[in-house]
């Protein structure tokens, strides 16, 4: 072999040996690393996409048992309150012959603001409320009506305006024309001629002009923790069962007391001592107050045959806890007396009536 040839072979034999000592990778090795790699990384995207994916299943998983626990603990609720509504009726009718060695009532008599029902699976706080705690949305007078939306906090002259239209809504038209607002009501889309005649339902004051859905139902102020806390509306102070003469003294929202003449400190005074404790006589009214009062002599003790019967209920959770969710229900409810068949009539149900009462 050639001195050339040898020196060839020698040089080539270095570069083998500088390729084995590093190791570094022949041409096919170097391709076989590059695929390996590039399986590598697939394999992290695809364990990453899988992860995002697992998330997102049990995230929705998750929010679908919270939702479906709720759901159970809203239709537990509802039972709860209706069964109540039902076991409140016949209370009222058992009446107050049974009472308790105290000598209160063993179920009801009239002037009861409330009853406390426990059950296994939750409380529940059954309000009895006469239509006569409410004005009579048909025979109040302009000035009583006008007070109420004051004290419900609407401004002077919008509550004077509403008024003028429930006095147009339940006045007869003249004979051969129109009202002053049956222009305002035929230009509306749909377009609907006013009543001139009396309310039939509360919910009927709606359609009148200037009554807004705040106003007429219930709002919300916040206490001072700052939950949220309901407040009545309208709705709660007026009823076309509703009395003129006397309004019950457990139950009459204090808006609905300064429509009767009482001054607003005083229909306040009388909402914040009956929360205590409910009272039993008007002497003890009196007592509260020192004395008479102007607008007292149209505050009394309900007797209607009428009344709403608002069941709120909380069902029990793990541990017998009282669970933060609550259902209301409520009833209008006609007692026609052992005479009839059958002896009650049940003439609005509500599958939804917030609470105003701090009940639980």
């Amino acid at each position: 072999m050639s001195i050339e040839g040898r020196s060839l072979t020698v040089a080539a034999r270095k570069r083998i040996s500088v390729r084995e000592r590093y190791q570094l990778p022949s041409r096919d090795r170097q391709g076989a690393v590059v695929r390996k790699g590039s399986a590598l990384l697939a394999v992290l995207w695809l364990s990453a996409a899988l992860a995002a994916i697992v998330f997102s299943v049990a995230h929705t998983v998750r929010g679908e048992t919270e939702r479906t626990a709720t759901a159970v603990e809203g239709a537990r609720a509802y039972y709860l309150a209706a069964g109540s509504i039902e076991r409140a009726i016949l209370h009222v009718q058992w009446g107050p012959g049974l009472r308790n060695p105290d000598g209160s009532p063993r179920f009801y008599e009239p002037g009861m603001p409330y009853r406390r029902f426990s059950y296994p699976g939750g409380e529940v706080l059954v309000e009895f409320i006469p239509e006569s705690s409410k004005l009579n949305l048909n025979q109040a007078k302009p000035e009583e009506l006008h007070r109420l939306l004051m004290a419900l906090g609407t401004e002077p002259e919008r509550a004077y305006q509403l008024v003028q239209a429930i006095q147009d809504w339940r006045t007869p038209a003249p004979p051969g024309g129109l009202g002053p607002l049956d222009s305002f009501y035929l230009s509306r889309t749909p377009s609907f001629p006013a009543r001139h005649a009396s309310f039939e339902e509360i919910e009927e004051v709606l359609l009148v002009q200037g009554m807004t859905p705040e106003l007429f139902y219930v709002g919300y102020d916040r206490d001072a923790q700052g939950r949220l806390a309901p407040r009545p509306g309208l709705r709660d102070c007026i009823s076309v069962y509703g009395s003129t003469v006397g309004f019950d003294v457990n139950t009459a929202e204090p808006a609905v007391m300064m429509a009767a003449g009482v001054a607003p400190d005083v229909a306040r005074t009388i909402a914040e001592a009956r929360r205590r404790t409910p009272f039993r006589g008007m002497e003890q009214v009196q007592a509260l107050l020192g004395g008479a009062a102007p607008g007292l002599n149209r505050l009394n003790f309900g007797a209607s045959t009428i009344l709403t019967l608002r069941a709120t209920a909380r069902p029990r959770v793990g541990g017998g806890q009282l669970s933060d969710l609550r259902r209301t229900v409520a009833a209008l409810v006609k007692f026609l007396g052992p005479g009839w068949d059958p002896p009650v009539v049940v003439l609005r149900w509500y599958d939804n009536a917030p609470a105003l009462a701090g009940s639980f």
